[in-house]
């Protein structure tokens, strides 16, 4: 019998049940997997609050990060076949033992990345990899400011963004998780605790301010994220760990400087599979190549989720935290 998380109603981490589920057969253009390590992410915590809706409704099985191996193969599926080493990042229903899914979400793995590390970094790392080189093209030279910087996206954002050649201001929300920044590519580091991190950019870069600005805080570092771009800057809000952005302000743009502000997902940069594939061949490369390190820091039960995400709201974890089956 195989397991999963399921969601019957949205809410706190106390909603996250441990059952039994059936899996069937893979039907046409779908395969059977068999997980060995499914990744934590803010975004299983949306869905499980209802902040996202459940798009097939309830019960749901959260989770869209995940590795494992192919057992069986439907119809019509070419490029994949028993015994494959795999992982995706953007197909809802990870926290499982096993499933159902379809094959074109699918990517293999090369012998250079383990289960664990593409578990913990297929949807972080393909998210950090198309907010440099897509939603923001990144190049020598460039200012970014990167929230959030000791998570998961964070460190992945700081170590590629200094491969590019660009100039990478760091936050995070204490003195260790500023050291892990630092290790990560930062070139200087606010601890938004205890400094205005707005003031700090304007110090730093001498009242140039940044060309772009990662965000994936939200409620918190609004409308302060805005104050550090450059007149033209690229405001990018890809999360909310502390909740929504409330009252955004379109006319804020025009006052601060004819900003530009998106509100990207990594869904809609891997929509094709030809995008899918060129996503994932960046991301492995720099981390075959030890450009980017993805440091797995906790490792939980499937079974014991719910602490994983009571862990992961009260910013008790650092780096990539994966599940294990």
């Amino acid at each position: 019998m195989s397991s999963a998380i399921r969601i019957h109603q949205p809410g706190g981490p106390e909603v996250l049940k441990y059952e039994d589920i059936s899996v069937g057969a893979p039907g046409p253009g779908e395969v059977r997997l068999r997980h060995t390590a499914i990744g934590l992410n803010f975004l299983d915590t949306y869905f499980r609050s209802g902040l996202y809706p459940a798009p097939n409704g309830y019960p749901m099985i959260p989770g869209s990060e995940a590795a494992g191996v192919i057992e069986a193969v439907g119809e019509g599926v070419t490029g994949f076949r028993r015994g494959d080493r795999v992982a995706y990042g953007s197909s809802l229903g990870a926290y499982c033992t096993e499933r159902v899914m379809s094959a074109a979400t699918l990517v293999k793995l090369p012998d250079t990345v383990s289960d664990e590390t593409a578990a913990a970094m297929m949807l972080k790392g393909m998210t950090a990899r198309y907010l440099l080189r897509e939603t923001f093209p990144v190049k020598a030279g460039d200012t970014l400011l990167v929230h959030a910087a000791a998570g998961g996206v964070g460190q992945i954002l700081c170590q590629w963004g200094h491969h590019l050649g660009a100039t990478v201001i760091a936050t995070a929300g204490s003195r260790e998780k500023c050291e892990l920044a630092r290790q990560a590519g930062a070139a200087y580091v606010i601890n938004y605790s205890d400094e205005d991190f707005v003031a700090r950019v304007k110090d730093i870069t001498d009242g140039a301010l940044c060309d772009v600005v990662y965000d994936g805080v939200g409620q918190a570092t609004y409308p302060g994220s805005l104050d550090c771009l450059r007149p033209r800057g690229l405001f990018v809000s890809f999360g909310n760990a502390s909740g929504p952005i409330q009252n955004f302000s379109l006319l804020a743009l025009s006052q601060k400087g004819s900003l530009y502000a998106t509100r990207p997902t990594l869904f809609s940069y891997v929509a094709t599979r030809e995008s899918l594939e060129a996503n994932a061949a960046d991301l492995f490369k720099v981390v075959g190549s030890d450009v980017v390190k993805i440091p797995v820091n906790q490792r939980y039960r499937l079974v014991d989720a719910a602490e994983a995400h009571r862990d992961l709201e009260a910013r008790q974890t650092t780096g990539s935290t994966i599940l294990l089956p």
